[in-house]
């Protein structure tokens, strides 16, 4: 028998039935985000959960509308913060391996581990005091104006790695655009260093994320709410917000089809993750 063993208070069925409202959390969640305001939603805490399962952003949502950073327990009290007595935790899922048991079965000289998600809880920062006197940070600063954490910059360098072109021109009406068969991305050069940015990061999602669309036309609104979450989520991450102009591309754009939303906010989150592992140099991840 195996000795990888779970301490817990629960039997194995409330266990379960804890997993499944999990997912009907989940499943519910997914039905609010096909109108607009549960997509602005969730774009607002995915800015803060990015690296984080889509599964587990929707739980964070449906738990906890306001939460901006989560840890375990034990892992605020490192941070010096003190979750507060009475504070209600937020379940997610981890993700764990252990090795079946193999009592019946011959040894083969190689160790099988099998994957499973435990239930863990987490709490807010909102729901900490701090034990030392010092405030916890905000977690994505907002900056106006300027382009300070140099978005543009190393979001160009790195197209231009993968071999794309970037440059600034006229661009009619559009803030930009991307020309996947000459991998050419152009941005307006009137726009101000933090639009520029943003424009950069918008035109960047539908390189990573519509290279083989051939039916643009048709699906104009799902594309481009893609590429403008992208671009939303990463600034917001780097501390630029883009919430005035992002907001906007949202309405109407998924019909109410919850699979079309599933697989959108889940290409959206791991493009995200995809740029931030290039453009920075620590990209936590859980």
């Amino acid at each position: 028998m195996t000795t990888t063993t779970i301490t817990t208070r629960k039997s194995a069925e409330e266990r379960r039935n804890e997993a499944d409202q999990l997912h009907a959390s989940i499943s519910s969640q997914l039905e609010q985000l096909t109108s607009t305001e549960g997509w602005a939603r969730f774009l607002a805490i995915a800015t803060g959960f990015h690296h984080y399962s889509l599964s587990n952003v929707l739980l964070i949502l449906s738990q906890c509308p306001d939460a901006t950073r989560v840890a375990g327990f034990r892992q605020w009290q490192q941070r010096g913060r003190q979750v507060r007595k009475g504070e209600r935790s937020v379940k997610i899922f981890g993700f764990a391996t252990k090795r079946p048991d193999t009592s019946d079965d011959a040894d083969t000289g190689e160790e099988e581990r099998r994957a499973y998600f435990p239930i863990l809880s987490v709490f807010d920062v909102s729901q900490t005091d701090s034990t030392d006197g010092d405030e916890v940070p905000e977690l994505a600063p907002r900056l106006t104006g300027g382009d300070d954490a140099g978005i543009y910059d190393a979001a160009a360098a790195w197209l231009i790695e993968q071999g794309w072109s970037i440059e600034r021109a006229s661009t009619g009406d559009a803030n930009g655009f991307t020309q996947h068969s000459s991998r050419r991305i152009t941005i307006h050069d009137e726009l101000q260093p933090a639009q520029a940015a943003a424009t950069l990061l918008h035109e960047t999602g539908h390189a990573l994320m519509h290279g083989d669309a051939d039916d643009y036309h048709q699906h104009r609104g799902i594309y481009e709410t893609e590429a403008e979450s992208v671009a939303y989520i990463t600034a917001g991450v780097l501390g630029l917000d883009t919430s005035s102009k992002s907001i906007g591309y949202i309405a109407g754009w998924s019909k109410g089809d919850v699979e079309t939303v599933k697989a959108t906010a889940t290409r959206v989150l791991a493009t995200v993750r995809t740029i931030l592992d290039a453009i920075t140099d620590h990209c936590p991840a859980q």
